[in-house]
């Protein structure tokens, strides 16, 4: 199987997912976990499924092969969002330690199921470290930004950094803001998100200026998500394809931003499925093959 996902905005191929009836399961179980999930709003299951049907519907129509992670018994409402377990390489995957205590045992029930699919797997984060997918922005091939936040920390960046030595040339480490604390949920992709080589919807309030300034220096137009748009997820956009994105609705004038640099941006209902659990687009799917 042809695997390696050295870009956030190459064409996808193949894509992981893993569907509410699998992770949801229930109104019973939403009930008895997304207050110590600590999501903001206890999701519908029934208008979950209808969500989810119409952004698959959507993925359908851009990906050729996409694959269900299946249930697990020892992962929660939290394994929708199946981005942040585990990171693909063009050598393998690379199976994150999740600093979000309640989603420890996601990785495993991810490796798992990649090795059936014949995907190797080339390490694992382990012992202190603590990584998370959705704070890995990769910018090419060979160029690698990471948060350090609550959910990933220096000794997750380290073993990332030994993983793909052979891989990257460029390792940048994105110091990330306390904001709201550490349960809420703040990746790297929470701020930036490309949607082509040199264009991103960022929220620049929050990203340090280093970092703002090696953007600028890569010759990557910042497109501003205005404060209104920031809790409705409008930095997170997930790119299927070069200036070819899928976003949360609710979001006209990050859209509108997007349209007028020649973006064809695709919306979806997200309510249930996103807004109360604070996983967008990118956090709903890890793509397994971009090329």
């Amino acid at each position: 199987m042809r695997i390696g996902c050295q870009s956030t905005v190459a064409r996808i191929k193949t894509l992981l997912l893993k569907h509410p009836r699998d992770a949801f399961i229930s109104q019973q179980n939403i009930r008895a976990q997304s207050r110590e999930l600590n999501y903001v709003g206890c999701p519908h299951y029934e208008k979950a499924l209808t969500e989810y049907e119409h952004f698959t519907n959507l993925l359908k129509k851009h990906i050729p092969e996409i694959f269900y992670l299946p249930k697990n018994d020892h992962t929660g409402l939290d394994s929708i969002y199946v981005h942040d377990p585990a990171i693909v390489t063009r050598r393998g995957a690379i199976l994150c330690s999740m600093g979000k205590q309640q989603r420890q045992q996601e990785p495993a029930a991810v490796g798992d199921f990649l090795t059936e699919l014949g995907i190797p797997i080339l390490g694992a984060v382990t012992g202190e470290g603590r990584l998370e997918g959705g704070d890995v922005v990769w910018f090419d091939e060979r160029t690698l930004a990471v948060g350090r936040g609550y959910r990933t920390n220096e000794h997750g960046i380290l073993q990332l950094k030994e993983l793909t030595a052979d891989l990257v040339d460029e390792f940048v480490v994105v110091p990330l803001p306390h904001w709201k604390g550490a349960q809420c949920c703040l990746h790297l992709m929470s701020l930036i998100s490309p949607v082509d080589y040199d264009l991103a919807v960022v929220y620049s309030k929050l990203l340090p200026v280093p970092f703002r300034e090696w953007l600028i220096n890569q010759e990557i137009k910042l497109l501003e998500v205005p404060d209104e748009e920031f809790p409705t997820m409008a930095c997170n956009v997930l790119a299927v394809a070069p200036r070819k994105c899928i976003m949360l609705a609710g979001n006209p004038r990050t859209k509108k931003m997007l349209e007028n640099e020649g973006v064809v941006v695709w919306e979806y209902t997200g309510e249930e499925i996103s807004l109360k659990g604070e996983g967008g687009p990118t956090c709903l799917t890890r793509p397994l093959l971009r090329e």
